[in-house]
């Protein structure tokens, strides 16, 4: 039986660079950077929600105090050790020169000031002073300002990490100033894999195809996709997870009868596609999660007709290739085309509605 007292995204945070999935390029360049001691001043990581923002910058910080790493041994060791004093210190948040700000709660020039007014003084106990800003872009005007002076010539003793989920509000001054890292969405196969060796651990049973939907419902975000099992776990109880218990707790469409309802409408079998459509609608399905779907199908479609024996094709789950084939010759590009502008319209105004299925 399963038995957790941690949620899922705290338990299984990721410990070591090594941990980190979809990052392989930024994990790369920073072990470069150390390997190199070319190490930056100041470290600019944005990335939508989930993928891992946070939990970089803590591994940063270990790293960079990591005592494996001291007196220019950084070539030695990238990972931090997470056995000295500094690396646990890190870990569980009470480090003395490892400070993180929430920018979202403090945004004034007032907090940027007191932030600035500690620089001069040298760290406690590791080898850097580390500030970690989360949520940057949130900070006023005269708080960037501020903090520009000394993000320029910083103290060798001091890092900066930045975090931020709208890179395009931080001012370009201060991303110049900065190794700007682009954590990327996670694909869905990696989610996958990451959830399956999850729950194989935790002894949870689950339906593969259950934990696809799973995935393509996280959009690319780890920590949500971990919320979203934690719910299907407590959804389930001592059942398997299937298709339908996630269906039924997110709300989400069908997949093969997305398909069906797009081939009706394509036909001009409006009544029958009507019938359909209720009957998803009232099995749970969210009306928009059926119009995003069917914008995927017309997507997955459009790239079959241009390239339909290509191996890189997305394959849409439940739905068969073949099928998807045939269709995809059966229908002109310009059926297409006006099918993605008719469904793009809907959904706009479908975000609006009182009532999104009418």
């Amino acid at each position: 039986m399963y038995k957790n007292s941690k949620v899922l995204a705290l338990k299984y945070r990721p410990q070591t660079f090594a941990d980190l999935i979809g990052q392989e390029a930024m994990v790369r360049t920073l072990s470069n950077a150390f390997s190199m001691e070319r190490l930056a001043h100041a470290f600019l990581l944005t990335g939508v929600r989930g993928v891992g923002k946070t939990t970089t910058a803590r591994l940063i910080a270990r790293a960079l105090n990591c005592e494996s790493g001291h007196g220019g041994n950084h070539k030695e060791r990238f990972e931090p050790c997470d056995d000295c004093p500094n690396c646990k210190g890190i870990a569980i948040g009470n480090h003395p020169d490892v400070l993180e700000m929430d920018a979202a709660s403090r945004t004034g020039v007032d907090d940027i000031r007191e932030l600035i007014d500690g620089v001069r003084y040298g760290p406690v106990q590791g080898k850097y002073k580390i500030y970690i800003i989360d949520e940057v872009h949130m900070l006023s005007v005269s708080a960037f300002n501020a903090l520009l002076k000394t993000l320029e010539e910083p103290p060798t003793h001091v890092k900066f990490i930045f975090a931020t989920t709208e890179v395009r509000k931080v001012p370009v001054t201060v991303i110049s100033r900065c190794q700007r890292f682009d954590l990327r969405r996670v694909s869905i196969d990696a989610l996958k894999a990451q959830f399956e060796k999850i729950l194989e651990i935790e002894g949870v049973a689950v339906d593969p195809m259950a934990l696809s939907l799973v995935a393509r419902a996280a959009d690319g975000s780890v920590r949500d996709g971990l919320s979203i099992l934690d719910q299907a776990i407590g959804y389930a109880g001592d059942e398997l997870i299937g298709v339908e218990l996630v269906r039924g707790m997110m709300g989400l469409a069908d997949r093969a009868r997305v398909f069906d309802l797009f081939e009706q409408v394509m036909r001009g079998e409006i009544g029958t596609a009507l019938v359909g459509l209720r009957g998803q609608y009232e099995a749970g399905a969210d009306p928009l999660v059926i119009l995003e779907d069917l914008l995927r199908v017309v997507h997955w479609l459009t790239n079959l007709k241009l390239d339909r024996d290509s191996e890189v094709v997305e394959v849409l789950p439940e739905v068969d290739f073949e099928r998807g084939k045939n269709v995809a010759v059966s229908l002109h590009m310009q059926d297409l085309t006006k099918a993605w502008q008719v469904l793009l319209k809907g959904h706009g105004e479908a975000q609006y509605a009182p009532s999104p299925l009418e």
